[in-house]
C-alpha cells in the first residue's frame, strides 16, 4: 500500500476544534506570562530586600563603631591634657605619651575620625559649642578664638562639638 492515499474524512477538522485549540493555547500563554511577571516581581523584591539588609547592617556597624569611638574620646582628652602639661618638657615620658596619642589618632582617623580644633574659623553652631565670649573688633563676625576641648566628626557626622571661646 502506498502512503500517498489520503482519506478525506480522516483529515477534516472542524473550525470549532481549531478555535478551542487556539483559545487553550492563548490561555496557556497568558498563564505563562503571568508566571513570568510574578517571577520577575519576586526577583526584584528579593534584590531590594537584599540591598536593604546590607544597608541596615552597614548602618549598624557604623553606629557601633561610632559608639566605641565616642567612648574613646575621654582617652583622647586625657592625652591632650597630658601633652599640654608636658609641652615644655622633653622627657622620654612626654615623648612616649605624644607618640601614643599620635598612634591612636592616626588609627581612628584612618577609619573616619576627624578632629575639630581650628582656631580663627567662622563659628558654626553645628560643630562648635560656645561656652565663652570675648569682644571682637566690631565687624559682627563671630570666629573661634580658642578651643577649650576638641570636637570630633565620625564619618561626616558630628560626634562631639568642639567646646570653644568665641570672639566677636
Amino acid at each position: 500500500m502506498s502512503d500517498d492515499v489520503v482519506h478525506d474524512d480522516a483529515v477534516t477538522v472542524s473550525e470549532d476544534t481549531v478555535t478551542d485549540v487556539d483559545d487553550e493555547r492563548s490561555e496557556i500563554e497568558r498563564q505563562r506570562d503571568d508566571y513570568l511577571d510574578a517571577l520577575q516581581r519576586l526577583q526584584a523584591e528579593f534584590e531590594n530586600y537584599r540591598k536593604r539588609v546590607v544597608r541596615t547592617s552597614e548602618d549598624a556597624v557604623v553606629r557601633a563603631t561610632g559608639d566605641l569611638v565616642a567612648r574613646l574620646l575621654p582617652v583622647l582628652d586625657a592625652f591632650d591634657l597630658a601633652q599640654a602639661h608636658f609641652a615644655v618638657a622633653l622627657s622620654e615620658e612626654a615623648l612616649a605619651l605624644t607618640q601614643a596619642r599620635g598612634l591612636l589618632l592616626d588609627a581612628l582617623a584612618k577609619d573616619g575620625l576627624e578632629r575639630i580644633d581650628d582656631v580663627g574659623v567662622q563659628f558654626d553652631p553645628q560643630i562648635h559649642d560656645a561656652v565663652a565670649h570675648v569682644e571682637g573688633n566690631g565687624d559682627g563676625e563671630q570666629v573661634v578664638d580658642e578651643v577649650l576641648r576638641a570636637g570630633y566628626r565620625w564619618k561626616g557626622g558630628v560626634l562631639r562639638p568642639a567646646m570653644v571661646k568665641v570672639k566677636g
